[in-house]
């Protein structure tokens, strides 16, 4: 009976750390302090189209990512690991902006794609198509935030969520800082289409970062499928060096410092389904973009508990053995 009563003691010892994983696997957050750099790779220049990359979105249907430089050129197209893919150019923008201040990416699937300028706050939906051209000026699009003026502190990102109907979220980089979210509807005539764009939240320094870069968001994790954390975001500041990951409610969950990673301006974020973020820097006079990979490693405490709660299946199962 004692051996019985100790055997059953370990099984729940064993239970409840099992338990305390399962709860640790599920907590709403993806614990950016978790990750490392796993890559840095130069991006392809193409003439001046991939320098000076400020945007970048994941295609999950092809399993690629596009990228922007902010001079407004045209998108490229590269693999997970940097490798040219393929590339569309930019024949021409609208007549009122005067940079191309291509600062936002946004991949709907099917090849579409949506480019943000930053100083119009417009976004610009077009289809893919891999050595062809598209003139922005006769395609569908939308303003996206009125009221910003035209200024070089404006419209700094712009992101996808697929779920439901669909729906965005955008960052303005500062002056102030501010994260807005809604829905867009697109347009190919002189007025546009719809924006319901609001401020999620906003201020002078939001989460003590000097800037904001980007966005990502993270419902098209796998892992994240059904839990809170799928409406967590990934903000970007390149000021800061720093990437956060925030709820809906405007709570900090983690971060990880960018410093040292390369000496670059890191302006783009996205995230694929297996979690894994990628970012990219512009040239910042060293000759090339960078792409850079950053993956998820086991926690030491989630390792502890596996390895502690192998050990005690083992003890039960030699004590069993023993007194069997």
């Amino acid at each position: 009976m004692k051996r019985k009563a100790s055997y059953r003691r370990d099984l729940a010892v064993v239970a409840a750390l099992l338990g305390a994983m399962a709860v640790a696997e599920a907590a709403p957050s993806i614990r950016l302090e978790t990750y490392q750099l796993s890559a840095n790779v130069a991006l392809p220049t193409l003439g001046g189209m991939g320098l000076e990359a400020s945007a970048v979105a994941y295609a999950r249907d092809r399993g690629t990512l596009f990228f922007v430089g902010d001079e407004g050129e045209g998108v490229v197209e590269i693999s997970r690991s940097g490798a040219l893919v393929g590339s569309m150019a930019f024949s021409g923008w609208p007549s009122r902006t005067q940079h191309n201040d291509a600062e936002g990416l946004a991949y709907l699937g099917n090849g579409v794609l949506v480019v943000g300028e930053e100083r119009l706050q417009d976004a610009f939906r077009f289809s893919y198509t891999a050595g062809g051209s598209v003139d922005l000026n006769n395609v569908p699009w939308v303003s996206v935030v009125e009221g910003w003026g035209y200024n070089n502190s404006g419209m700094e990102g712009i992101a996808y969520d697929a779920r439901d109907t669909g729906s965005w979220v955008a960052v303005k980089q500062t002056n102030p800082q501010r994260v807005m979210t809604g829905t867009l509807s697109f347009e190919a005539d002189a007025d546009g289409g719809t924006s319901t764009m609001t401020q999620l939240y906003g201020g002078a320094t939001l989460f003590g970062l000097g800037n904001l870069a980007d966005v990502a968001v993270l419902s098209g994790i796998d892992g994240l499928v059904g839990t809170p954390g799928a409406d967590n975001l990934l903000l970007l500041s390149l000021s800061s060096q720093r990437l956060i990951e925030v709820d809906r409610s405007g709570n900090l969950l983690s971060s990880i410092s960018l410093a040292g990673f390369t000496p670059n301006d890191i302006e783009g974020v996205t995230v694929d389904e297996r979690g894994t973020i990628y970012l990219v820097a512009e040239d910042s006079g060293f000759g090339a973009s960078r792409l850079l990979v950053l993956t998820p490693v086991p926690e030491p405490a989630t390792t502890a508990l596996a390895l502690a709660g192998l050990m005690a299946v083992g003890a039960a199962v030699r004590r069993r053995r023993v007194g069997d």
